[in-house]
């Protein structure tokens, strides 16, 4: 019998498995059965040419409008430009070479085909390079492309869809499908579920569109439940270890703290405070998530937390993605908390404790302090980068971990702290300042309980947002300039945010022809902080005092320039993403995101607000040179119309892949989740969750379900667990 672990060489043949292994990383059966149609075109329907995206790889059924073939001019042989449409939007292709003479003799105007290539741009049309095609004709005898349902697959420039499908036509014509079902029958049963083997012929070789929804039901199913139940499972892990119960206590540092505040905190962070304050007291250990907008007070509520910690003679430690953040919040932290982080020192109060920052580039002398601070207890609060979690740093008695910006870290680092602190479990805070959509909570942070501050502490500025764009529209670019040094005439300061530090390239000069036989412009690379910060000293901001700041700096020089950018000894500050989260300059009210059409919607919201901190309104200028009525500039303009990070975030959700919000960008992992849509999927997702934790409170290992455990299994030696908890 083949089984889903069985390689697909033997049944294939070597070219085919070749092509699917380097060219989607599947190499086994079940890798390949799994690999489901992204869509179906319906026989003569053609695609909507309107709704592709920038450096995607696509699959277009398409009519050919016009096809010419010509001679270069810049260099020997022709080239075959076709024009294809869906009747309303069109699609340009080119062809160099040899495949330039066969392209123009097969795509005869009024043809139909499928046509997969990326889409890349060039004088601002979109357009595919040397693209794979399969022209659809009435009379091709015994061809699958006469079916009513032509599956798009996912694919790649080694392998198109038509390719792969015709290797899953061969691999389900000798797979004799599922010996055991891995979901119980009752559970098939209550939701009304059809059998895998079942689910995995229609999902490939559908009769209808019934068979498809059928299908796609049960295979949302297989990866939500193995999804929750590694989640519940992680609950349970989580909270098998006691955790120190850190009661308040009267007349301690945190009324000090409160006594002190020279302004009303909001209702929310009332609430979630108080939230807090009860997790921390029992010794069950608390894993809670806290979201809200930039700006909203989480880390007035994070430190309220770690006082009351330190009250019950227990220690709490910060952990920042970034040195420069982790530094930010070291003397963020002393400045808030006055004497009462001089523990020790003359003029200390009598309640004091001691704010240590700890990180990986300090020196030894430093460095040994630090860790003797931390492991006498004499520092109440530790700050610091991932550094913390080296086995080397020893705490007095740790019982809480604060993590800022939880998307940065994964699992293993979070464990990892928590082993830190012995036989006690310590209680888990988790901040991000990027708001979560209630499915994603329920799945990327599905192990935590989730808190929300939507309302904004009173004094912020409000904060208006501009797309510029600099390639269409140049003098807009020069305008922006202009802003940034009438910001400075008035005493203010100015960010520009770049995508990369720079390594001497400055991309290469536009010429008529298409520079690369890709077919792509002659793109210039992402805008770095070097080259920006020399360009703007040299032309538009000459005379202002500019500094750069970036990750591969020194800690000290880094150190240096935001204390000089603080003390507004610095006009403009050129920086790559290191600025994103948790840096607070009052007086800085311009922010200018360069190639901003390079990130995301909640990294531009979150740059965004490094500005409106003070009492002066806050300006966004997004340099992109996009072109309108793309889904980047769609993105960009989306960005511009609002401020509710919320209603940002379900856009973001709506407009990325789905496999990229769960982290499988940044681990290089293919997402696990194929079919399963996170926006359109709640009522799956939350009943799953249901289901997930009645089998793990009755069974925690899943003994009395191994078709259960060994989804779960499969999930996770897939070494995609990281993306649990990653958004």
């Amino acid at each position: 019998m083949i089984s889903f672990d069985d390689k697909l060489q033997p049944l294939l043949g070597k070219k085919s498995a070749d092509a699917l292994e380097t060219g989607l990383g599947i190499t086994t059966v079940g890798d390949l059965l799994r690999h489901y149609p992204r869509r179906y075109d319906e026989r003569g329907k053609l695609t909507e040419i309107a709704s592709l995206e920038l450096d995607e790889h696509v699959t277009v059924q398409a009519k050919v409008n016009k096809c010419t073939k010509r001679r270069m001019k810049s260099r020997h042989g022709h080239m075959t430009e076709a024009v294809i449409t869906d009747g309303t939007s069109e699609l340009h292709l080119v062809f160099f070479g040899g495949p330039a003479h066969s392209a123009e003799k097969e795509l005869l105007p009024g043809t139909k085909a499928m046509f997969a290539g990326k889409v890349g741009q060039f004088r601002n049309k979109l357009q595919l390079a040397h693209p794979a095609f399969e022209i659809l004709t009435e009379d091709s005898s015994g061809s699958d492309f006469l079916k009513a349902f032509l599956p798009v697959y996912p694919a790649s420039q080694q392998i198109n869809t038509w390719n792969i499908e015709n290797c899953v036509k061969q691999l389900l014509e000798v797979w004799d499908g599922v010996a055991t079902d891995p979901l119980p029958e009752e559970l098939r049963e209550r939701h009304e579920l059809i059998g895998l083997e079942k689910a995995l012929r229609a999902i490939h070789r559908p009769e209808s569109w019934a068979e498809i929804s059928l299908a796609r039901k049960r295979l949302k199913w297989d990866e939500a439940l193995a999804v929750q139940l590694a989640l519940a499972q992680r609950r349970k892990s989580a909270g098998a270890r006691p955790a120190p119960s850190c009661a308040p206590k009267k007349g301690g540092i945190l009324d000090a703290f409160d006594a002190r505040l020279p302004f009303k905190l909001t209702n929310g962070q009332v609430e979630v405070g108080e939230q807090i304050a009860h997790d921390i007291t029992v010794t069950h250990p608390m894993n809670r998530l806290l979201q809200g907008e930039v700006g909203s007070g989480k880390t007035m509520v994070a430190l309220r937390a770690m006082l009351q910690v330190v009250d019950s003679g227990r220690q709490a430690a910060m952990l920042a993605p970034t040195e420069v953040l982790a530094a930010q919040h070291a003397r963020s932290l002393r400045e808030m908390l006055g004497d009462l982080a001089e523990a020790g020192q003359l003029g200390g109060a009598e309640n004091a404790t001691r704010v240590t920052l700890l990180t990986g580039s300090m020196n030894t002398a430093q460095r040994k302090q630090a860790l003797l601070d931390i492991m006498t207890g004499e520092a109440g609060i530790v700050v610091g980068t991932h550094a913390i979690i080296q086995e080397k740093v020893e705490f007095h008695s740790l019982a809480l971990v604060v993590v800022d910006e939880q998307h940065r870290f994964g699992v293993e680092q979070r464990d990892a702290l928590r082993a830190r602190a012995g036989k006690e479990n310590p209680h888990v805070l988790v901040m991000t300042a990027t708001p979560i959509p209630r499915t994603v909570a329920m799945t990327v942070y599905g192990d935590l309980e989730v808190s929300a501050l939507r309302e904004l502490p009173q004094g912020r500025s409000p904060i208006k947002t501009s797309v510029v764009p600099a390639k269409d529209k140049p003098a807009w670019l020069d305008r922006a300039f202009a802003r940034v040094r009438e910001e400075v005439a008035k005493g203010h300061q100015a960010y520009f945010v770049c995508p990369r530090i720079g390594d001497g390239d400055n991309g290469d000069s536009d010429e008529e022809e298409p520079p690369a036989e890709d077919g792509s412009e002659n793109k210039r690379p992402p805008l770095s902080v070097v080259d920006v910060a020399n360009a703007l000293v040299a032309g538009p901001l000459k005379g202002l005092r500019v500094e750069i700041l970036h990750g591969r700096m020194p800690s000290d020089e880094k150190d240096a320039v935001m204390r000089a950018f603080a003390a507004n000894e610095v006009n403009v500050l050129v920086a790559t993403t290191v600025v994103e989260v948790g840096v607070n300059v009052p007086n800085a009210t311009v922010m200018a995101i360069m190639d901003a059409d390079r990130f995301g919607v909640s990294q531009l919201h979150q740059l965004r607000g490094r500005v409106g901190r003070g009492s002066a309104p806050g300006l966004c200028l997004l340099v992109t040179d996009m072109p309108e009525m793309t889904t980047t500039m769609e993105r960009l303009r989306a960005v511009e119309s609002t401020l509710d990070g919320f209603e940002l975030a379900e856009l973001d959700l709506r407009l990325r892949r789905e496999g990229d919000i769960l982290g499988a960008a940044q681990s290089g992992k293919r997402s696990a989740l194929k079919m399963l849509s996170l926006l359109e999927d709640v009522d799956v997702i939350a009943a799953s969750r249901v289901e997930a934790q009645e089998f793990v409170d009755d069974d925690p290992d899943l003994k009395k379900q191994p078709g259960l455990a060994s989804m779960v299994a499969a999930l996770l030696t897939d070494e995609r667990a990281e993306f649990l908890v990653k958004a």
